[in-house]
């Protein structure tokens, strides 16, 4: 038995589905080791310029910028290593160059001995808003070809990665 043949002529040309480039799937895997590829790119991006310009990591910078944050430019450093999302050791290493520098201090807690603040410098202030410039132009750079919504979209799916850390 025959197949009936359609009254439609046949074309050359391939469908038109057939030419559009598959959809990415939902990959969970694939989709965090983007994310992972993407912030090692940014890291580069933000250490060559902030290193060259200022003499800071984007580890640094991300330090002081929480510091500026806070009231008063201190903070618990306990408190600043959860913000970061770093161990208590992790930000005293950190933060040990950076006062080296003259950009942090330690202050000590006036009614308890065992805690340590760290504080802004006057200097630390100023660099900081030097810092924030050469930043905000190297975030411009990265997103220069991405159309407004994309960027905020892009802002919205990643909150609630960030957690607590924003």
């Amino acid at each position: 038995m025959t197949t009936p043949q359609s009254d439609t002529p046949q074309s050359d040309t391939p469908n038109a589905d057939a030419q559009q480039p598959a959809a990415p799937t939902a990959d969970p895997l694939d989709t965090a080791l983007r994310l992972v590829r993407a912030q090692a790119t940014l890291v580069k991006r933000f250490d060559a310029s902030l290193s060259g310009l200022h003499g800071v990591s984007l580890s640094d910078f991300t330090m002081l910028l929480r510091l500026g944050e806070a009231p008063g430019g201190r903070m618990r450093r306990v408190d600043l290593a959860e913000a970061l999302g770093l161990t208590a050791s992790g930000v005293t290493r950190g933060l040990a160059p950076l006062e080296r520098i003259g950009l942090v201090t330690r202050e000590p807690a006036p009614r308890d001995a065992r805690v340590a603040y760290a504080a802004l410098t006057p200097t630390g202030r100023e660099r900081l808003a030097e810092m924030r410039t050469t930043a905000r132009q190297v975030a411009a750079d990265v997103f220069a070809q991405w159309p407004a919504g994309d960027l905020t979209t892009l802002a919205a799916l990643l909150g609630p990665l960030t957690g607590s850390l924003r």
